[in-house]
């Protein structure tokens, strides 16, 4: 599997379910900014929409979207449990974090990296994010991830927007619980080994 990705962007979150899974992959930086792949290829050509991540299957097949690719890759890798079976009520409750994950707190970053965003409206995102971190917050009490004691892709996402509170000025310490969170995932090898690709 090819994953494009972009260092800092969302794509982080699958190339971390990809190493927490054990499974072989390549990488291809794909330019957020340029559009352009190393070699000079419009990436529009692979993703219309023009941005990370995409996951390309060996038989050329592409995943487009970062909660369809992370459950893609955990159920290629069933022994890896980063996602529970599908069917079961567990499986929902991760397509819930990461729908949450991605509506409530990814898209709320948007006006924080939008060129010409007023300070207004960034003041608002903020407002915004800190509301939503606060609850996730109030539901890691107790426990080492989202869903438990067990990683799941859910995690690996969550990492990912929480690192973006450092670029942007979000101030998180009056969350220990999250923070605690934070730390955990970010000492875990195959998050170790993804941060230090992307580099």
């Amino acid at each position: 599997m090819k994953l494009y990705f972009s260092p800092g962007a969302c794509s982080l979150s699958p190339h971390i379910a990809l190493a927490e899974a054990g499974l072989p992959y390549t990488l291809e930086l794909a330019s957020t900014k340029t559009h352009q792949l190393k070699d000079g290829t419009d990436f529009y050509t692979i993703n219309p929409l023009g941005y990370v991540p995409v996951l390309e299957l060996d038989n050329g097949d592409r995943l487009r979207e970062g909660p369809a690719i992370v459950q893609y890759i955990a159920d290629q890798a069933p022994a890896s449990k980063l996602a529970p079976a599908n069917g079961t009520f567990e499986r929902y409750k991760l397509q819930e974090w990461l729908t949450f994950i991605g509506t409530e707190i990814h898209k709320s970053f948007g006006p924080m990296f939008k060129p010409g965003t007023s300070d207004e409206a960034k003041a608002q995102a903020k407002a915004q994010i800190l509301k939503r971190l606060g609850f996730v917050e109030q539901q890691l009490q107790g426990k080492q991830f989202l869903m438990g004691d067990q990683f799941t892709v859910a995690d690996g996402y969550l990492f990912t927007v929480c690192n973006w509170t450092r670029v942007v000025g979000i101030d998180i310490s009056t969350l220990p619980n999250l923070n605690h969170y934070l730390e955990r995932i970010a000492a875990r090898p195959a998050v170790q080994k993804a941060i230090a690709e992307e580099k």
